[in-house]
């Protein structure tokens, strides 16, 4: 059976881990722009350091990214030999709205994000807009704090109107949030959130992210609105939470973790507060302030489908125990001692996709989609760009034969699967270049230096012959 014959096979990317060009065509400074490398980015990221200028004394890999914002053209076409059917990118806020709170759009921003969109149709590439993947305008941050105001939600509807009504003829697949569940790991990178001395954090971080929810929600609403074509998703992290045993300390620990990890998703699909959270919330006295109607918002505009990264799965351990920790996109985790990690400390676990899917599907019973997948690693190249990255293929073959055994053998619904860093860019998390992705290579280091030249890696000729194959020939 395999995989259905509409099946979406792909590439992701992030504006602001790519794009590039931040102060060109009219764009305004984002919290996305100004997280460092180096060893400030945790403490920028989370809040800690307040950060909303650029410094002479950090590196902002973000200001150049990998420069797509001018080779885009070469880039897509790129996408297009590989047989891409679908490419997740998502807008730069502030290239639309370059405070945030503007009445009018920048044009020029809405004719560059047009352009991609057409490049993207030349080749029969179907777009896939994340429209909002971190980015939150300086000025609004300034102005309202971020996402822990309520009038965050209209500035955001006000983007999503612009999007969906200018780009109503080039796309039909939308995501409202990355990785929303990111707000309670990573405040300001996820939601623009910076701290006070003394203030309650976790208030604070469920505040916002529930203005969040309400302005998805209404963000669903619109985009049926515009155009009954349009499917929207919710997207999360993911990653199944193993017990680090049977104990039942670790079993419930891990539940607690799940049920954490899966809250916004339950309010997203299904429309409303789960009961463990409510509970847990309040009795923390926590609960977020809610304003009359917003249950019926979210009841009323539920998500058509759900979107997720998958990189790796979890193992908890009971507080006080002295398990080792292990790394994973900025959860804390235990190491799992049967499974062998990227140069990262990240778990590979190509079953754990297979049993992430089935959670999710069994959970919510909607479409889902892989919207992220990939292995980072450092990549050598020779004197003309050619690197033989048989690893990223190792992990991308498994990972494969992992989400096909769900659906033909489990019966999970799934819509595509977009590889994470379809191109070389930045990474969120550590904000370095050497932490590589991409079937392409881009000549950038670290530093800044190269001359942002492309060139295909082993793994761009596999990835072709998988998309040609529909996921049969995987060799």
């Amino acid at each position: 059976m395999g995989f259905p014959d509409h099946f979406l096979w792909g590439g992701a990317t992030a504006a602001n881990q790519c794009e590039g060009g931040i102060f060109e065509g009219g764009r305004g400074l984002a919290n996305v722009d100004v997280c460092p490398a180096g060893t400030d980015r945790g403490a920028v990221i989370t809040g800690k350091k307040k950060m909303l200028a650029m410094d002479g004394e950090h590196v902002y890999p973000a200001a150049e990214g990998v420069d797509l914002y001018h080779h885009f053209r070469e880039d897509i076409r790129l996408f297009g030999e590989m047989g891409f059917r679908v490419y997740r990118l998502s807008i730069a806020w502030t290239r639309i709205f370059p405070a945030g709170d503007e009445e009018e759009p920048n044009e020029e921003g809405l004719r560059f994000y047009e352009e991609i969109f057409k490049e993207c149709r030349k080749y029969g590439i179907e777009p896939l807009v994340t429209i909002c993947h971190f980015d939150c305008p300086i000025g609004l941050i300034e102005k309202y704090g971020g996402w822990r105001s309520r009038k965050m939600i209209g500035f955001y509807l006000r983007l999503c109107e612009v999007l969906f009504v200018r780009y109503r003829e080039y796309v039909t697949h939308w995501l409202t949030f990355n990785e929303i569940n990111m707000i309670l790991h990573a405040p300001f990178l996820g939601a623009g959130l910076c701290f006070d001395e003394g203030e309650n954090e976790e208030q604070v971080k469920y505040q916002a992210a529930h203005h969040e929810l309400v302005a998805s929600a209404q963000a669903v609403e619109l985009a049926h609105r515009v155009n009954p074509e349009n499917k929207v998703g919710c997207m999360f992290a993911a990653g199944s939470a193993y017990p680090y045993s049977c104990r039942p300390e670790d079993v419930w620990e891990a539940m607690l973790t799940g049920q954490e990890n899966y809250f916004f998703v339950d309010v997203q699909a299904r429309g409303s507060y789960p009961s463990y959270m409510v509970c847990r919330l309040k009795k923390k006295g926590i609960f977020p302030v809610m304003e009359p109607g917003d249950e019926t918002i979210l009841k009323s505009h539920p998500v058509d489908f759900v979107a997720f990264s998958y990189y790796n799965s979890r193992c908890i351990a009971a507080p006080g125990s002295a398990q080792k920790e292990a790394a994973g996109n900025l959860f804390r985790s235990a190491k799992n001692p049967y499974l062998k990690c990227s140069d990262w400390g990240w778990p590979i676990d190509p079953l754990g996709l297979r049993i992430t899917l089935n959670e999710v599907y069994d959970r919510y019973q909607k479409p889902m989609f892989v919207v992220e997948n990939g292995f980072g690693a450092v990549d050598k190249p020779d004197a003309g760009g050619y690197v033989e990255d048989d690893y990223r293929i190792d992990y991308l073959r498994e990972h494969i034969r992992a989400m096909k055994a769900a659906v033909e053998e489990d019966g999970v619904d799934l819509m595509g699967y977009t590889v994470w860093g379809c191109i070389d860019l930045v990474s969120a998390s550590s904000g370095e270049m050497r932490k590589r992705y991409g079937f392409i290579y881009v000549d950038k280091d670290d530093d800044g230096n190269g001359t942002y030249r492309r060139s295909k890696k082993k793994s761009f000729e596999w990835y072709k012959k998988v998309i040609a194959s529909n996921g049969e020939c995987l060799s």
